[in-house]
Order: structure tokens, then sequence, then C-alpha cells
């Protein structure tokens, strides 16, 4: 998976041949395609092994609130220390648009991301942390379009500053922690 991952974010997919694959970790090329019988099951096991490092954001807070700030936290960290995360989920999305088997893992890769969001936004919810009035729904649908707007397409055009600001400001809007992220001096918007 790590070398599959390696090759879609230096090379997108255009440079993701199931030969080269192998040959940076030693096998041979039937080997691979002993595990993996297409490219398609290939690129199922990276957009795993990458949302593995996105499950790292999730980590167990004190509070319902404090997963959700802390998966915001976690995200701008991604952001920062492993931008080729980034990358390789952007190259998924685009594809995503041209190709249905891609299409198809991403639609599940979201589905997935969309039900812990809506899990967590309503619990944070019930914790009083965030707006009630919110529709969990529609609320972790914003956040996900939001997050693939900042980062997926295209990565490159997106700065980390204005990732951290857009980041904020999200959660300022679902009522997560604005005030304690005001800026000082700065008027409090309620």
């Amino acid at each position: 998976m790590a070398a599959a991952f390696k090759r879609i974010a230096r090379e997108g997919f255009e440079g993701l041949r199931t030969r080269d694959v192998a040959a940076d970790v030693g096998l041979n090329v039937a080997t691979l395609h002993y595990y993996f019988p297409t490219k398609e099951g290939l690129i199922r096991g990276v957009v795993g092994y990458a949302m593995n490092r996105f499950r790292s954001t999730l980590a167990p807070a004190a509070t319902p609130g404090g997963q959700l700030a802390a998966h915001f936290a976690g995200v701008r960290r991604l952001n920062r220390e492993q931008p080729e995360l980034f990358a390789v989920m952007g190259e998924v999305a685009q594809r995503a648009a041209r190709d249905p088997a891609i299409a198809a893992i991403f639609a599940e890769m979201t589905e997935a991301w969309h039900t812990v969001l809506r899990a967590l936004i309503k619990r944070a919810q019930a914790d009083g942390a965030i707006d009630q009035t919110l529709s969990p729904d529609a609320t972790a649908s914003l956040v996900i379009a939001t997050l693939r707007g900042l980062f997926m397409v295209p990565v490159a055009t997106t700065s980390r500053a204005e990732v951290a600001r857009s980041l904020i400001e999200l959660e300022r809007l679902i009522g997560l922690g604005g005030r304690a992220r005001a800026r000082p001096g700065a008027p409090r918007r309620r």
C-alpha cells in the first residue's frame, strides 16, 4: 500500500504502474497481482491506507465536543505534516469523476466519513458543545464539502494559512470553540 500511495502522491494515477509498485517493494508483479488482481483493488487498498491516517484525527477526548474539535485540529495537523495524503486523496477525487470503479471506492469512503461525522456532530449537540439547531446530516455534508474544496481539488492552490483560517471559520459556524478561537481584541460574533 505504502509504495502505491507514494507513487500516486508523486506522479498521480499516470505514474501508478503495478510493475513499478512491485519493484519498489521487491516483489515480482505476479505476486502483487496475487494480492491485488486489479488496479482498482490496489487503489481500494491505497484509499484504505489513506483513511487510516485520517482515523488518527478521531482520537478519544474527554467530551464529544472535544472529540469533534480534535478532528478539526487533526486534519490541520495532517495538512501540515503529511501533504502527500491530500495529494493522493485529490487524485482519487479527480479520477472518481471519470472512472466508475474509482467513483464507487470514493463513494464508499465518503459515506463512511459522513457516518462518523454525523455521529460526532449528534454527540456534540447532545453534550451542548455545538449548535443544537443544526442538521447533523447537512452539517457533516458541509464539513466534507469544505474539506474537499480546501484540500483535494487542487491541493497546490490552497495555502496552509488559508486552510487553517477556513477550518477555524467552519468550526465557528457550527458553534465549536468560536469564542475560544477569536483573535485577541477582535469583537466576538454570536
